[in-house]
């Protein structure tokens, strides 16, 4: 589980919900008053459902018409892969390289088509299966590293997908602000009494508001976890194309290990019990 995502986003949320309620009273100006008040009525302030309908309504129409109905579709999937932060273990796959390394030294590179089977990941039983079938070493790389160049490209397509609407939603918070600010003056007239002047001044400042919370409490982070595990599922691949790489041209299983080691921090090294050198 992604724990820190979580704890930032409900942190910042609490942040400013506590913002929005906390009052400190110092300086010469406060006295007689309590040094800390809470007023949770004002919560009240800050909703507008107007602002609401502008914001979200018109920036989730605008992402709908600049996506394809398939990565739209796959939004729940992207909330699925964001959140699973140990689904990347570079040592899982370090340790099932060295143990099909020593199995195709003793029994040759055949006895391998079983442990391919045994795969879930289809990138790793797809690449185990390539040397199986003695492929020439060039043409298994190159098949191997097009794949991780062709899911790296579908997961920036995801990603800017959060990116899109972290850049709409404060624009359609200025447009609401300007439909405020358009009422607001079209209430400054005299015939008109001028009552609607602080719901309209409300939601041309609610609206702002509202587009800074979804851009950057929101979709923001999202972007940036989801480009963060496109990185740790890049790096496990190309551990997995050095790794069956070097099997197939026969190489030592603890030089293998030691190979592979480098592509991982010098603490999980040493965690593994390995030494290598530093980052």
């Amino acid at each position: 589980m992604n724990i820190t995502y979580i704890i930032g986003v409900v942190a910042a949320l609490l942040v400013f919900l506590l913002g929005c309620v906390l009052g400190i009273n110092i300086g010469p100006k406060a006295a007689g008053l309590e040094p800390i008040t809470f007023t949770p009525g004002n919560l009240w302030n800050f909703f507008d459902a107007a602002s609401i309908f502008i914001v979200i309504g018109c920036t989730f129409a605008i992402v709908v018409a600049s996506f394809p109905a398939s990565t739209l579709s796959s939004i729940p999937k992207h909330f699925g892969v964001m959140l699973n932060a140990a689904k990347f273990d570079p040592m899982k796959y370090i340790d099932q390289l060295v143990e099909l390394a020593q199995t195709a030294r003793k029994n040759g590179l055949l006895a391998l088509e079983g442990k391919a089977n045994e795969q879930e990941d289809p990138f790793f039983k797809m690449a185990i299966m390539l040397i199986v079938d003695a492929n020439d070493p060039d043409k298994v790389r190159a098949i191997l590293e097009n794949d991780i160049e062709c899911m790296s490209a579908r997961h920036e397509d995801a990603a800017s997908l959060y990116d899109k609407a972290s850049s709409v939603a404060p624009a359609f918070g200025m447009v609401g602000t300007l439909v405020g600010l358009i009422n607001m003056l079209a209430g400054m007239d005299p015939t008109s009494g001028g009552s609607n002047l602080g719901k309209d001044m409300g939601t041309a400042l609610i609206t702002t508001l509202y587009g800074c919370i979804l851009a950057h409490m929101l979709f923001g982070p999202i972007a940036n976890n989801l480009r963060i595990r496109d990185s740790e599922e890049v790096l496990c691949k190309q551990i997995i194309v050095e790794g069956i790489m070097s099997i197939q041209s026969g190489e030592n299983p603890k030089a293998l290990r030691e190979k592979l080691l480098t592509y991982i921090p010098q603490g999980k090294r040493e965690e593994s019990g390995k030494s290598g050198g530093g980052e």
